[in-house]
Parts: structure tokens; sequence; C-alpha cells
């Protein structure tokens, strides 16, 4: 009978945890398919808050305390709508510095994901840059669901929870710290 990976008698080597059953079968498949499951969940959540703070700070008009796509004028739009008004009241008393606080904010969450580097951190920093825009931004939007900033939040609650197991610096520096 094929010893499962991980199972009783692995010995790390091959047929150790991570590694394919002996006959390479479906039990290997779905170990292998399991340790990379939240890859792809890294990949989207780090690309994309990498492109949001990019795409703000590459946008003169986003820093600007009043005018068309400003900052200011969006946080002026959603006040009144907001779940939490006073985090947009706080927000708006220096809107510049509230939008380069999220755009480096987006920037840091997403190189700490993609690279896995601080990861439970990182996603920490994800959920709750998501939820506060959920709370805020698009708290008015109904039915709920139409709103993304909420299935941001609940994207990012596994990575809080599981980290970046698998190609990560994490990882890396794990290893490193057993070796020594």
């Amino acid at each position: 009978m094929p010893r499962e990976a991980g199972g009783p008698g692995s010995s790390g080597g091959p047929g150790g945890p991570g590694a394919l059953s002996e006959s390479g079968g479906l039990d290997g498949w779905k170990t292998l398919a399991s340790r990379y499951a939240l890859l792809p969940l890294r990949l989207f959540l780090g690309i994309t808050f990498l492109y949001a703070g990019f795409d703000k700070l590459t946008d003169p008009a986003f820093f600007g305390d009043s005018g068309t796509g400003s900052i200011g004028e969006m946080m002026r739009g959603v006040r009144d709508s907001s779940a939490l008004p006073s985090l947009v009241d706080l927000a708006l008393k220096n809107p510049t510095g509230f939008g380069y606080a999220i755009a480096f904010g987006e920037l840091a969450v997403g190189i700490g994901t993609l690279v896995g580097l601080f990861a439970r951190v990182a996603a920490l920093g994800g959920v709750l840059i998501s939820l506060s825009l959920w709370l805020t931004v698009s708290w008015q939007v109904r039915p709920y669901y139409l709103g993304n900033d909420l299935a941001y939040v609940m994207a990012w609650l596994p990575l809080l929870l599981a980290g970046a197991s698998v190609l990560s610096l994490d990882r890396l520096l794990a290893v490193r710290r057993r070796i020594r």
C-alpha cells in the first residue's frame, strides 16, 4: 500500500511531507493541490493591491483635497452614507495624507503578499484596508454583494489564517531558522 505524504512513516525524503505518493496517483495530486491552494489567491490579491497603490500614486488628481477624481471629493461624497462617518471625517482632516497612507499601504500589502514576507501581517493590512473601504466607500452599495470591498475582506481571511507556506520568503526564513 503506498505511503501518503506526511502520513505515518514519513521521513521528509521522497514520500515525506509534501511529496507525491509512491504510486503518483490521485492522493499525490490532492496533496500537491492542497499545498498550493492559496497561491492563486496570493497572486491575485498581491497583484491587485500593487496595481491599486501604483494607480493612486500615478494619478495626480487623486491626492487633491477637491476636484474630480480626488480623494477629498470621494470622501465627501460618501460621508453621509458611510457606516462610519467619523472615519471619513478623520480622513477629511488631511485627504492628501490619507490618500498617500492608503496608496503606500496597498503597495506594502501587495509586495508582502506576492513575495510572502510577513504574509500574515500583509494579509492583516489587506483585511484592514478592505474593511475600512467597505465601511466607508462601498457601504451604501445595495445589494451588498455588488460592492467588491466586502469580497476582498473575505478573500484576505484565508491568507491571514494560513500565511504563505509555499514559494515565500517566510518559508525560506523558517527553514533557515531550523537549520541554525
